[in-house]
């Protein structure tokens, strides 16, 4: 019956679910909102194309699991022990700085709800405790729950803002021109837009391991994880537009001084919302912002600590899918998140921009990397890399890489 089938692809989702759960963050709340703000519509086309690009690097996760039972990890490992610890150190630097912004962007926004203040770190330290009380509980369970609950809400939060601002119409004066964003000047900000679009491209080997996490409690079809990966990876894709539009709609023109932070940013798109639209919306773009960032730091919190543990017991030859040793690298990651916040604020965006640059340099390495892995390994003809997929394979390196070399280049300019 198809309505059955329709039920067991439902299901079914998870993994992609939860990609899309750890993209949003600051990709989307932050970089595509800017970019709305600062440079209008102009970016949309580039958002979307660097989200094609990058397609077939991501969806390498899905194929190399169901068709070998292994994680990408695992393949990285087979490849030569140079990889697996090149990816093990900088998921060891992205894991514990982008868990840090997070659980701070997460305490400022939830401090939006208290009738008392509290200092940040205070907040943040409540923030991890949740994170760690749900992961602990139930794991892969309790996050693939938590995962599809957030995405819900959180597309049926945005969309119907969208609606909102589009009917009362751009804030932006009709003689008003936005700034280019193909000035050398921009290079910086397109650089880190383009690294964490839809994110960085390590994030495959984490829906690689959830895929694997996924079936050993269900059962996985090769149709219904391609579907949930496409639903995850289409579905973040456009809400990147989405939250474009948000920036275009309410913040390009209206004259203000944009704040640099995430965090100040993120406040002073709730206080300009709620006062084009009205003061009711404050709440719901508090809403919006916060389940998004607290998706995403509950999300970074297992995958990394995931991937950490699996590239641990590959460098030691241990039997894998040990639960201590994740639960042991969730509560480093954490640990070392929280130090941060406590010792090392005043670095915390430095050391964020640095993640950034980081995601973004390495993704044509990893890109490339994965394209490998798919290509060389003896797939099932249902999983293994189409024509059509390695023509826009190619066409994704090209652009990744041209886009590295370009950034070289400015850099030495500056």
């Amino acid at each position: 019956m198809p309505s059955s089938r329709l039920k067991q692809l439902i299901h079914s989702l998870g993994p992609g679910i939860m990609m899309a759960t750890a993209a949003v963050g600051g990709s989307h709340l932050v970089a595509s909102t800017k970019a709305g703000a600062i440079f209008g519509w102009q970016l949309a086309g580039l958002i979307l194309l660097v989200n094609f690009f990058k397609y077939p690097f991501f969806r390498a996760g899905v194929q190399y699991t169901m068709g070998t039972g292994n994680s990408l990890i695992q393949g990285y490992s087979e490849m030569g022990r140079g990889y697996l610890w090149l990816f093990t150190g900088l998921n060891l630097i992205s894991g514990i700085v982008n868990t840090a912004a997070l659980l701070l962007f997460s305490a400022s926004l939830l401090g939006y709800f208290l009738p008392f203040e509290l200092p940040l770190t205070t907040l943040a330290g409540v923030v991890m405790v949740a994170c760690l009380a749900i992961l602990f509980a139930g794991h892969y369970k309790a996050l693939d729950a938590l995962s599809k609950t957030i995405m819900v809400v959180l597309v049926i939060a945005t969309v119907s803002a969208v609606i909102v601002a589009a009917s009362k119409g751009s804030v932006a004066p009709a003689d008003f021109e936005a700034p280019s964003p193909w000035a050398i000047a921009s290079i910086g900000f397109l650089v880190v837009m383009m690294g964490w679009m839809p994110a960085p491209i390590e994030i495959s080997c984490l829906t690689s391991l959830w895929l694997k996490s996924q079936r050993k409690e269900q059962n996985v079809t090769v149709k219904s994880a391609l579907f949930d990966f496409n639903v995850g990876y289409i579905g973040t894709a456009l809400l990147a537009i989405v939250f474009l539009a948000l920036g275009a709609l309410v913040l390009n023109g209206n004259g203000a001084e944009l704040k640099t932070s995430g965090i100040g940013f993120s406040h002073q798109l709730v206080g300009m919302y709620a006062s084009t639209i009205g003061e009711w919306s404050r709440y719901l773009i508090a809403v919006i912002a916060f389940f998004c960032i607290f998706g995403s730091t509950i999300t970074v919190i297992d995958g990394y600590s995931r991937a950490l543990a699996e590239a641990n017991l590959l460098i030691q030859k241990k039997e894998l899918d040990q639960r201590r040793y994740h639960n042991a690298w969730m509560l480093i990651v954490g640990g070392s998140a929280m130090g941060i916040l406590l010792f090392f604020t005043s670095a915390l965006m430095p050391m964020l921009d640095f993640a950034m640059v980081l995601a973004f340099m390495t993704t044509p390495i990893f890109a490339l990397v994965n394209y490998l892995l798919v290509t060389r390994t003896k797939l099932p003809e249902e999983l293994s890399m189409s024509r059509s997929m390695k023509v826009l394979s190619w066409a994704g390196l090209t652009y990744l890489f041209g886009f590295l070399a370009i950034f070289i280049w400015w850099k030495w300019l500056m």
